[in-house]
């Protein structure tokens, strides 16, 4: 079992010992998240820590989305519950870049493309090209395209 997985079906444990409901359901949905992915395919497989990690950003991406989606239907205590789980989430995930450091990271990729002669709004494809493999698990897609949008722009 990887250290990420192990470390879920321990907080789970210790949220059901201590009667923590909402930790406990959003670690359970969790680890089915996670259990789904195992068994998916044709042969079950131990999943890497990377994988874990991918199935736990993409509850949390989740969460964020039916939060937002509970928020524009006046639905404000079904939101604030799906924040809540998302907060317990980032627990278990990377800290996130900063925006600064997205910023960053993304102009020195510009740089980089319009050194290889990719200029304007058509270089974003290049651009992404040379920033996810650095941003991957520190910030989510749907920012970094809006950053490079932003600089390719301007």
């Amino acid at each position: 079992m990887t250290t990420l997985k192990s470390k879920l079906q321990a907080d789970l444990n210790a949220a059901i010992k201590g009667r923590d409901e909402l930790r406990s359901s959003t670690l359970r949905l969790t680890l089915a998240a996670i259990q789904k992915e195992e068994v998916a395919g044709k042969e079950k497989r131990e999943l890497s820590e990377d994988e874990v990690q991918k199935v736990i950003s993409k509850e949390a991406k989740k969460r964020r989305e039916a939060a937002d989606a509970f928020a524009q239907g006046g639905r404000a205590e079904s939101a604030e519950r799906e924040k809540a789980e998302g907060v317990i989430l980032a627990e278990y995930l990377p800290k996130q870049l900063s925006d600064d450091e997205l910023r960053q990271i993304v102009a020195q990729a510009v740089e980089e493309a319009r050194a290889a002669g990719a200029e304007g709004p058509r270089a974003m494809g290049q651009v992404m090209k040379i920033v996810n493999p650095k941003v991957a698990g520190l910030a989510e897609g749907g920012r970094v395209a809006a950053v490079v949008k932003q600089l390719l722009a301007g």
